[in-house]
């Protein structure tokens, strides 16, 4: 199956050389390059792609914006382009529907193999992009005033004990091999942990689920992403 991707980015030579990259692979055909996120919302619903890479920082309509619109209109999944350290919107960006993030200088095999990641269904976080969601997350919920949350206790009360460390671990970035170690049980039993637990909550995927541990105060504020990457330094996220 060719994997159909739009490119959105308003950098004509970032948003050519991403598209030359992905139009190189056989099972990959990029059907659209824009350089504004209205004309991005627009080509999805257009061209019904798999996947759309959008930048973050964009005219007219910004890639968060955008993202939101594709994600309550269709089922392509985005995936945001960012520089990191100037950008401030991580965490708003998962919850307008994000499947993940990558670095603008993402090297050209990590680029193809993040599109086939978040084509398949799954997600994924650069390593240095998880811990600033948290760490904007752990930031947010210092700065505002203790309020007990009852429905939080209630939201998590559907897990079994065994699905609740299964969030922790979820929420602290760790891989189904490393939840596998620390729960000493096989990588095939996490994923069906793992996948009871995106159901029961109705979560989209372990991106969301890291939102949800934070939320809940299943890991404390101030908590940090524990988990590895692997040779590629992006983070995929399967269930």
């Amino acid at each position: 199956m060719t994997i159909r991707v739009v490119v959105a980015d308003d950098q004509e030579l970032v948003r050519s050389g991403f598209a030359m990259i992905l139009d190189a692979q056989e099972d990959i055909e990029v059907v659209a390059e824009v350089g504004d996120g209205a004309a991005a919302v627009e080509a999805v619903g257009r061209l019904a792609p798999d996947v759309a890479l959008l930048d973050i920082r964009m005219p007219v309509l910004d890639g968060i914006e955008a993202c939101r619109a594709i994600s309550a209109r269709s089922a392509c999944r985005t995936v945001m382009l960012t520089t990191f350290d100037s950008d401030e919107y991580v965490y708003e960006a998962l919850h307008a529907g994000a499947s993940g993030f990558l670095l603008k200088d993402v090297r050209r095999d990590d680029l193809v193999h993040a599109v086939r990641v978040v084509a398949a269904g799954e997600s994924l976080l650069a390593p240095s992009v998880a811990r600033r969601l948290i760490e904007e997350y752990t930031a947010a919920t210092a700065a505002r005033p203790a309020v007990p949350d009852p429905s939080a206790a209630q939201r998590l009360g559907v897990l079994t004990a065994r699905e609740r460390e299964t969030l922790l671990h979820l929420g602290r970035g760790l891989s189904n091999a490393e939840i596998a170690a620390a729960l000493v049980v096989s990588e095939h039993t996490v994923k069906s942990h793992v996948g009871n637990v995106l159901s029961k909550l109705g979560l989209r995927d372990r991106i969301q689920a890291v939102i949800c541990a934070y939320e809940t105060g299943l890991i404390a504020a101030g908590s940090a992403v524990t988990g590895s990457a692997g040779p590629s330094g992006v983070s995929p996220s399967g269930g």
